[in-house]
């Protein structure tokens, strides 16, 4: 049965696995001191125009997540995020579990406002007895956000302009961050970004690689000792190359982006088969659509292809997720086709 549960579901591109099998029998240094590590690390400083960038391989993305803020905070500071963000609500408590408490802001459709974050800085300031309460430390968002919507230059500007006049550094979750830059309605690269926040991780694990996520601090600004806080983590690879050869092969000749941008083609016509059948499709322009289905037309289309019931809308409605990814075929979306036709 097709699937369009996750971005994560099929293996490795070809050209990653080629990559992990043309160097499998050479010998080579760990913990991130080998070659393709290495050669990986060179290439993603050129794609963000980030010569002298920290970077990391880590395993996964709520290892990362959860290594980064806890890296990056002392231990009474928390973390500002808004309700829909992944650490708040589908890491398991991971970042509480590291000692920090999450400062929760409204979203608006899963978006960070700069004046939501101004007013609770300038209220959270103004209480005479703040020092009795969890300093906000660090500001987190993911790019793009856990309803597929985007945030503008604009919007990123305007955080990180806070974020600088209040002194906390701005954490960007890139775990889809290739499907969020390749979006039609994104209106800056790669190399903005990086400009444009403290700390940013690349997502592998969603786009194109069996593991791994690539941390960068753009301007040489990791934390002290951050090796060993990775390895405190238990994000740290041993065998180190795995990550590095995926990493190496994702941003040799534009495979990254170029992957990417197929994955979002792939939903913009995913998107037009709901809007034919007249079916309700949420605002998203990345590879995961949100789609409203009564609970009659998710059993029937459950029974053909897979995907996953999100929240209920009403007691007759379900909000579910379709999710494109780097290896979405045309085949794939007219199987989808043909069962939404039969509805």
């Amino acid at each position: 049965m097709v699937s369009f549960e996750s971005d994560y579901n099929n293996g490795a591109h070809p050209e990653v696995l080629r990559r992990i099998i043309d160097t499998n029998d050479r010998q080579s240094q760990s913990y991130g001191f080998d070659e393709w590590s290495e050669s990986a690390r060179k290439k993603i400083r050129q794609a963000c125009q980030c010569p002298d960038a920290d970077i990391y391989f880590l395993v996964g993305g709520t290892q990362t997540n959860a290594t980064v803020i806890d890296g990056v905070l002392t231990g009474y500071e928390g973390v500002i995020a808004v309700d829909t963000g992944h650490i708040n609500v589908h890491e398991s408590g991971a970042i509480e579990a590291s000692g920090h408490k999450i400062i929760i802001l409204p979203s608006h459709n899963g978006k960070m406002s700069a004046d939501d974050l101004d007013d609770f800085h300038a209220r959270f300031y103004a209480d005479p007895v703040y020092e009795h309460m969890v300093i906000p430390g660090i500001v987190y968002i993911t790019f793009p956000t856990e309803t597929g919507s985007i945030y503008s230059a604009a919007d990123i500007e305007s955080i990180y302009s806070l974020c600088q006049q209040f002194e906390v550094p701005l954490f960007i979750d890139g775990a889809r961050l290739g499907y969020g830059l390749m979006s039609h309605h994104c209106d800056f690269d790669l190399p903005w970004l990086a400009r444009h926040c403290d700390v940013f991780y690349i997502g592998g694990t969603k786009i194109g690689a069996l593991c791994g996520e690539a941390v960068v601090f753009p301007r040489n600004n990791a934390p002290r000792h951050f090796f060993n806080i990775i390895k405190q983590h238990g994000a740290l690879l041993a065998k180190s190359r795995l990550a590095g050869a995926q990493f190496d092969a994702l941003f040799t000749d534009d495979l990254y982006f170029r992957i990417s941008r197929h994955a979002v083609d792939m939903a913009m016509k995913m998107r037009q088969l709901f809007v034919r059948r007249d079916i309700v499709v949420k605002e998203s322009y990345t590879n995961q659509q949100f789609v409203v289905l009564s609970n009659e037309q998710k059993e029937k289309l459950s029974s053909r292809v897979l995907f996953e019931p999100w929240e209920p809308v009403d007691s007759n409605h379900t909000l579910c997720r379709f999710v494109t990814s780097w290896a979405t075929t045309d085949d794939d979306l007219s199987t989808l086709s043909a069962a939404i036709q039969a509805l």
